[in-house]
């Protein structure tokens, strides 16, 4: 049986497509409680103390404000708490399929850890942490990413109406919470 080369070119990408597919993670969002639960003594480097301290976790009251509503009325947005071109940097898995949101996710937890680090369904158990940690597996295989500037510049950049000029490594100092040497 002779097969033309037209045809022969959709099954290879068909396979290909398929085979993709199969591939693809989809990691689900737990939310700051329970990245919380690990990474809130001093022993892990009280991250979640220090994120609570900072813009991230506030992102989302900040558009309650009264300098976000008039914003929002300038470019004919009625309500920044409900409009998707705030909420996409101001909440954490804004515009994520539903089914990859756990119920502990919320609004009001602002940009939360998975905002920068990623979903954490699969690297939040303790094994998973500690091989990364170890350098015996790769964070990126569990869904971890690494909050580089391409990371924050999806945020942190002119279309935001109140950007200011971003320098990454200013800012990362800034929110810097790292694990402490043992």
């Amino acid at each position: 049986m002779r097969m033309t080369t037209g045809l022969l070119s959709m099954i290879v990408i068909a396979a290909f497509v398929t085979n993709a597919t199969a591939q693809e993670k989809k990691y689900e969002y737990g939310g700051v409680a329970t990245c919380k639960t690990c990474h809130m003594t001093a022993k892990s480097g009280a991250q979640f103390k220090i994120w609570s301290a900072g813009p991230h976790a506030k992102a989302f009251e900040t558009l309650k404000s009264e300098k976000s509503m008039a914003i929002a009325k300038e470019k004919g947005i009625a309500d920044p708490t409900k409009a998707d071109a705030c909420l996409k940097c101001h909440v954490t898995a804004h515009g994520v399929d539903a089914k990859l949101k756990g119920a502990k996710l919320t609004m009001e937890e602002g940009v939360g850890c998975e905002s920068c680090h990623g979903p954490g369904s699969a690297y939040k158990t303790m094994k998973v942490m500690k091989d990364i940690t170890a350098g015996t597996v790769k964070g990126a295989d569990y869904g971890l990413i690494e909050p580089t500037e391409a990371v924050c510049v999806t945020c942190h950049n002119p279309e935001s109406p109140t950007y200011k000029k971003f320098v990454f490594a200013e800012s990362a100092a800034k929110t810097a919470h790292p694990i402490p040497a043992k």
